[in-house]
């Protein structure tokens, strides 16, 4: 379909062509000295002492699992108002999820006061979910977890560029880790990237990362090394030079798309004012503005509202169906209460506005304009 308003869309021009038509002149197209550079760039952009690339999200939260020593009978505390990858990167590596609430209407973070009410002695890892690019109260849970002698993942998914009480997303736990999907603040189709502070964790993600071999193909293409040991079981999570290309481009662009995206926000909220709920209307720390959700009122039928819009061309989705309610997951848990009522009512009611770097004006004031006959329409 031909949407007037999309929900996503790329900041795509002759530099990213260019990137890639380089990678290709090149001839070396699996991972070497572009991945490399991509990596030093986002080390840079985090403040991270390490900064590891990978094929997709999905990869980076299992690899951070299996290095933060997560395993079967181990609990893992996550969100469940989340995209599912987060809680089957979980069940990957045999330990048990345990679902949290998160905070409010308002703030659709994960809920530091629920976190440590399902703290238990099997509890071993939180995996933190920066939703919308709103960081998670990080101090707190940063607190907590030392506290309590657990790891902190950060699934930085949607948050590039964003500041959680001073600190780029992706430092204050003990690894983070980024999507860069199609529709993400930087895209480059699939792709990832874990970063760490910690010598050891970055030791074990680059050998669970290729195989667990000594050595990689481009050291052995450069000389560096004649053959390889294998010393752990790895996987093949390895981006390819293309997609880093497109990586570095977009990264090269990603403050100014990030205060693009917040500047489409602020028309967003002051058009919807006393219209609708629009969820972290007063952030304190620097948010990466990936996502704009709005929160029906009670009562009000979702898929006619989202019908109108897609009726009038202006695409809408929903961010997210709560994972504990899918089949698969009411089936491995059916016998558990997991006590979610915030993220039940607020995933009820949520829908995602379209949000971009390039959305104009005159785009806001369609969406808004429709969302305003939408809800009388589905009242």
């Amino acid at each position: 379909m031909e949407w007037l308003v999309p929900l996503a869309d790329l900041d795509y021009g002759e530099e990213e062509e260019a990137a890639v038509i380089s990678v290709l002149r090149s001839k070396w197209l699996t991972m070497g000295a572009v991945t490399e550079k991509f990596e030093d760039a986002f080390r840079t952009l985090t403040q991270s002492a390490y900064a590891i690339a990978v094929s997709n999200a999905t990869e980076a939260l299992h690899i951070a699992l299996i290095a933060c020593g997560i395993g079967r009978g181990d609990d893992v505390i996550v969100p469940s108002l989340t995209f599912v990858a987060t809680a089957n990167a979980v069940l990957y590596t045999g330990a048990n999820v345990i679902f949290a609430d998160i905070n409010s209407p308002q703030d659709l973070t994960i809920s530091v006061q629920d976190i440590a009410r399902k703290i238990t002695p099997k509890t071993k890892a939180i995996i933190v979910m920066h939703y919308a690019g709103y960081p998670c109260e990080m101090a707190k849970i940063y607190d907590l977890a030392k506290a309590n002698n657990i790891y902190i993942i950060e699934d930085a998914a949607h948050a590039p560029g964003a500041i959680a009480d001073g600190k780029p997303v992706g430092t204050y736990g003990d690894i983070g880790c980024f999507s860069f999907f199609s529709n993400k603040n930087l895209a480059t189709g699939e792709g990832g990237m874990l970063t760490t502070q910690d010598a050891e964790l970055a030791k074990k993600l680059l050998l669970l990362r290729s195989h667990g071999m000594t050595s990689l193909t481009y050291d052995r293409h450069r000389g560096h090394a004649y053959s390889y040991d294998v010393v752990a079981l790895g996987y093949n999570y390895r981006i390819d030079e293309i997609r880093a290309a497109l990586g570095i481009e977009q990264l090269l662009k990603l403050e100014n798309n990030n205060y693009r995206r917040s500047l489409a926000n602020s028309q967003y909220r002051m058009d919807l004012e006393n219209v609708i709920e629009v969820p972290f209307a007063k952030p304190k720390d620097k948010p990466a503005y990936h996502l704009m959700p709005v929160l029906l009122p009670k009562g009000t039928n979702r898929e006619a509202f989202q019908g109108y819009m897609k009726s009038v061309g202006i695409q809408t989705s929903i961010h997210y169906p709560p994972i504990h309610l899918f089949s698969y997951y009411k089936e491995l848990f059916k016998n558990i209460d997991h006590k979610l009522p915030v993220t039940e009512d607020v995933a009820s009611r949520e829908v995602t506005l379209p949000l971009f770097p390039t959305m104009t004006g005159e785009q806001i004031e369609l969406v808004t304009h429709h969302v305003k006959i939408g809800l009388d329409q589905a009242d």
